[in-house]
């Protein structure tokens, strides 16, 4: 079995996380025992995690079959908007704006708006073999995949769009710029986190050099030296206000990996 090393500090896009080694997916071989992770986009990695896994550039293509878009889960969202641009295909632009690759996007079903990576997808494939969308459980960033995604198959149509690529561009223009790990609490119904967490006088706060984003409050940032600890102390410190003045419970879109990790078939972006 093949391994990667990674250091998590440098590698995941809130900059936490130790140095481990990570085995590679090869030939839809799956090592048992292990938790897999993508880019690390939406990712809290602690110091002592459970054995880790990734997919191998072997499930890094794109490529037209059959009028149908045929892509590896390892591929990066941005190259399938480059190959889609290039090749004048319609309704992939929002990914220019979602860091990752594809496996985790499917994973959470990641989108902008109504805007997902369910909406023109045929089927995916898994250790399980081909499964169509129709045998899925999926909604606002959750789905009912429990395996390794490997590759996925989507509609093709034409129209490559610039202005809804410029539209997604400024849906994300109020975000902040240090190291996040993208939205940290998904939207409870008929709300928005961000609300929530400032309301409850949480916007700006810090633990160190963590803090939730003077810019958008549900934003967990690193301003340099951030520790999963402090991450994790304002994660609890946000649920525990906002369920005590509004009643909700806020849930993580960032994810937590330690040592007791027990869902070992999930992918991240």
């Amino acid at each position: 079995m093949n391994t990667k090393t990674v250091n998590f500090s440098t590698f995941s896009s809130i900059r936490i996380g130790p140095t481990v080694d990570v085995a590679l997916i090869e030939d839809d071989i799956v090592p048992e025992g292990h938790v897999i992770v993508g880019s690390a986009n939406n990712l809290l990695v602690s110091p002592n995690p459970p054995p880790l896994m990734m997919l191998s550039k072997q499930y890094d293509f794109i490529r037209i079959e059959n009028d149908r878009l045929r892509i590896g889960a390892a591929t990066p969202g941005g190259r399938v908007v480059s190959f889609c641009k290039k090749n004048d295909i319609a309704y992939f632009e929002y990914l220019s704006k979602l860091p990752g690759t594809l496996g985790g996007m499917l994973k959470m079903n990641a989108g902008l708006k109504e805007y997902e990576i369910f909406n023109h997808l045929i089927a995916i494939r898994t250790q399980s073999g081909w499964i169509p969308k129709e045998q899925i459980d999926y909604g606002y960033r959750k789905t009912s995949i429990n395996e390794v995604v490997f590759e996925a198959v989507f509609e093709l149509e034409k129209g490559f769009s610039p202005e809804r690529l410029e539209m997604f561009a400024q849906m994300r223009s109020n975000q902040p710029h240090e190291p996040s790990a993208g939205s940290c609490f998904k939207n409870p119904p008929g709300d928005y986190a961000g609300r929530l967490i400032e309301a409850v006088g949480l916007k700006g706060q810090r633990q160190g050099a963590m803090a939730f984003s003077e810019v958008h409050a549900n934003f967990l940032v690193n301003y340099g030296g951030g520790t999963y600890e402090d991450a994790m102390a304002l994660i609890s410190e946000a649920q525990s206000r906002v369920r005590e003045a509004f009643g909700i419970d806020l849930q993580c879109e960032v994810v937590s990996i330690e040592l007791k990790f027990d869902e070992k078939m999930i992918i991240y972006p």
